[in-house]
């Protein structure tokens, strides 16, 4: 596959490479060009990556890593020197991640389902799911998980009853939503954003939707690495609907029951944990 690849990115590139990985990582040329690369097995989700980093150029608010080419088992992107985390560092991101989420769409969903690490991310949305997030969020998001951890064998009889459960309620939960949809980087952790050498946040790895804004803040706080600063400059930007505290940890759902499809059992209590929490 390695020598596939390659052949193809020389021929994208019209040189010859120098540097070259095992899988995935450095990619140099003949003329000293530096680029990023990700190899694997056959999969929309590289040209998907594509398409949302596409989409979050549109708009103009935040660095994007620069895509330069996929296939059906790769993509190339350029590569990014990194440099230091100063002290503003997140004060920036977070005022540039709130004039990201200003950037609206009229609908929710994109227009093409992608990737969330492994697995698929459903985003065609129905007629009613377009204008209604609460039902957009719980079909297209947690009840795909849910169905995964089914078939995975995840589920016993309590958390069934207790999702059926969250089903009824998620009107109430989510109802407040007003906002027209955002566009959302839709995996933000602390893996997924790289400080360049001028010391600015440059975005990689994207899930790309449109959706609520508060289910992308509450992914940040999943596996914590954003400051105080980071939060407080979003605010001050962007400030949030009331209630969105009590709304965090279903936003959070959605990604805890992802990474138990993904990851295992692990993850099956903070499922549990979360879903009790709005239905008792």
């Amino acid at each position: 596959m390695s020598n596939t690849v390659r052949q193809q990115i020389e021929d994208i590139l019209h040189e010859k490479l120098i540097v070259f990985p095992v899988y995935s990582g450095k990619v140099k040329t003949e003329s000293g060009k530096s680029y990023f690369l990700k190899t694997g097995s056959k999969s929309r989700m590289y040209c998907c990556e594509v398409h949302g980093l596409e989409e979050l150029e549109k708009s103009f608010a935040i660095n994007i890593v620069r895509p330069v080419a996929c296939g059906d088992n790769f993509i190339l992107t350029e590569f990014v020197k990194q440099g230091r985390i100063q002290n503003n560092f997140f004060e920036n991101f977070g005022q540039k991640l709130a004039q990201l989420h200003q950037f609206k769409s009229t609908e929710f969903g994109f227009y093409e389902d992608n990737f969330i690490g492994a697995n698929e991310q459903m985003n065609f949305a129905n007629d009613d799911e377009k204008s209604n997030w609460s039902s957009f969020y719980f079909n297209k998001r947690l009840l795909y998980q849910y169905k995964l951890a089914e078939r995975n064998g995840f589920v016993n009889d309590e958390l069934k009853r207790d999702f059926a459960k969250l089903e009824d309620r998620i009107d109430r939960i989510l109802g407040i939503v007003n906002e027209k949809p955002s566009l959302l980087h839709g995996d933000l952790w602390n893996g997924n954003f790289l400080c360049n050498t001028k010391g600015e946040v440059v975005l990689i790895d994207p899930a790309v939707y449109y959706g609520h804004r508060e289910a992308e803040l509450a992914m940040t706080k999943l596996f914590g690495g954003f400051s105080p600063d980071f939060y407080e400059a979003y605010q001050k930007e962007y400030p949030l609907q009331e209630g969105w505290e009590y709304r965090e940890d279903i936003y959070k759902l959605y990604h805890v029951m992802n990474h138990l499809n993904l990851f295992g059992r692990s993850y099956l209590s903070e499922t549990e944990w979360i879903v009790r929490k709005y239905v008792n």
